[in-house]
């Protein structure tokens, strides 16, 4: 049997070497994708997905309180509501008689009780007086809220709106709370009406909160899909360490924003993801988030062991670190520390990077892209360098649906952002969620 000699030029050898190097990189994904943890997707595109990867580093603590930790338990008060003197009758040792004796309180405990939550009936009377001077008669007249004979007050209309936005409850599990815990029998219909009237009062102070927003000096911006009678919806979030701004649109695209904006930011620096119509919006300056692209950047290093990607998550790590001995004022002129790191990030996006997965070379392109929207927190100290708390003002609808399942109608899903702008921006505020409801109507009645 003869051995034929194969003979290939230089130009085909390399090309079956690019290609044999092609495989083995599709072949390094797709064990990868072993270890998916998402469901909705094929294994081998899990690479550079910013959702699957967590930030958060093993610790070496223990669980639990940490040493030095002071514990927090429950104190006396100091006035109790109600006393009950457990005092002895008789001698445990021969029988007599404690009664006309004195005793001695020898130790005291106390427990918290609910007491029964029953409904409290307000008659409003209106009285007629005839004047003996001219004979006119004065009838005084009955507050303006008051419609029927017999209505719910607006402190029960909070409540409801409570449940149904903090507590994210649906309205048969709201009736059935009413009627048990507070003997109340709220129909679901009832519910309704004052989750749409409540808001009505609210829009003042929702309106509000967004020309706030709109004149601070630093919004982030963040969206999520929901669910309105089984199509899709988004919830778009703008907020500040103050404010929380939420609104809904059947459209993700730009012009949503517009449509609550009409302007832009000009004079804000907007802080956002990477998603096309965020980073289109007018602003003074911008930060996209570095959360997500160490995220992004974990999931190249576990399926590429890519060199580059260790380089710049070593760097963007150093980045933060010198934010977090930054000074909280409004602008910072760069130190020797902020020109280094822009210059390690220079060099690194302008690296060769032909070699790298599509991905990789994806996530490179993007960032030189939005070059000037990596470093902006270094400038600002009071920029963040992560979209972290505009993620958080948005996982409020997904807990909602998750409870709830969906939305029925657009409507509801309106309800539940103008409310829920005020329940965050009233907690943001060290403010009681169930108190600012209650002050609604009398915000709308000035």
């Amino acid at each position: 049997m003869s051995i034929e000699t194969i003979t290939i030029s230089l130009q085909e050898y390399n090309a079956l070497k690019e290609q044999i190097r092609l495989l083995q990189e599709e072949i390094q994904l797709l064990k990868n994708g072993r270890n998916s943890k998402t469901s909705s997707t094929p294994p081998s595109q899990d690479i550079g997905r910013s959702n699957i990867k967590s930030l958060r580093e093993p610790s070496i603590r223990k669980t639990g309180g940490q040493p030095e930790h002071e514990g927090i338990n429950l104190k006396m008060k100091e006035t109790p509501d109600e006393i009950i003197k457990h005092r002895p009758d008789y001698c445990n040792q021969c029988g007599g008689s404690l009664q006309s004796d004195e005793a001695i309180m020898v130790s005291r405990k106390q427990e918290i009780v609910l007491p029964p939550i029953v409904p409290q009936y307000i008659e409003h009377q209106s009285y007629a007086c005839k004047c003996k001077t001219c004979g006119f008669v004065t009838t005084t007249e009955l507050p303006e809220h008051l419609k029927a004979n017999v209505q719910y007050g607006s402190q029960i209309g909070a409540w409801v709106a409570y449940l149904s936005v903090r507590q994210y409850m649906s309205y048969e599990r709201i009736a059935e709370m009413m009627r048990d815990c507070f003997c109340l029998p709220i129909s679901e219909g009832t519910i309704d009406n004052m989750l749409k009237n409540l808001t009505d009062k609210a829009k003042y102070v929702y309106e509000q909160i967004r020309k706030r927003i709109e004149q601070s000096p630093v919004i982030g911006g963040d969206e999520t899909g929901i669910k309105i009678n089984g199509k899709k919806g988004w919830l778009f979030a703008f907020q500040t360490p103050v404010l929380t701004f939420l609104s809904v649109s059947l459209s993700r695209g730009y012009e949503t924003i517009t449509n609550l904006f009409k302007n832009g930011f000009p004079i804000s620096i907007y802080v956002t993801d990477c998603w096309a119509a965020q980073l289109k919006v007018t602003a003074k300056a911008k930060q996209i988030c570095i959360a997500h692209l160490l995220r992004e950047l974990n999931n190249f290093i576990d399926a590429c062991k890519c060199e580059w990607s260790v380089k710049m998550k070593q760097l963007l790590k150093e980045a933060i670190g010198v934010k977090s001995q930054m000074q909280d004022i409004d602008y910072v002129s760069p130190n020797e520390k902020v020109i280094n790191i822009q210059k390690q990030l220079d060099e690194l996006l302008l690296a060769d990077f032909t070699d790298k997965h599509k991905k990789i070379r994806a996530f490179i392109k993007r960032l030189n892209k939005n070059h000037d929207a990596i470093l902006t927190f270094l400038y600002y100290p009071k920029v963040p360098p992560d979209n972290n708390a505009s993620e958080r003002a948005i996982r409020n609808a997904k807990v909602k649906m998750k409870v709830s399942n969906q939305f029925k109608i657009q409507e509801g899903a309106n309800r539940f952002a103008v409310l829920r702008s005020v329940i965050d921006t009233a907690m943001k505020n060290s403010q009681n969620a169930l108190d600012a409801l209650c002050l609604l109507p009398n915000l709308a009645a000035e």
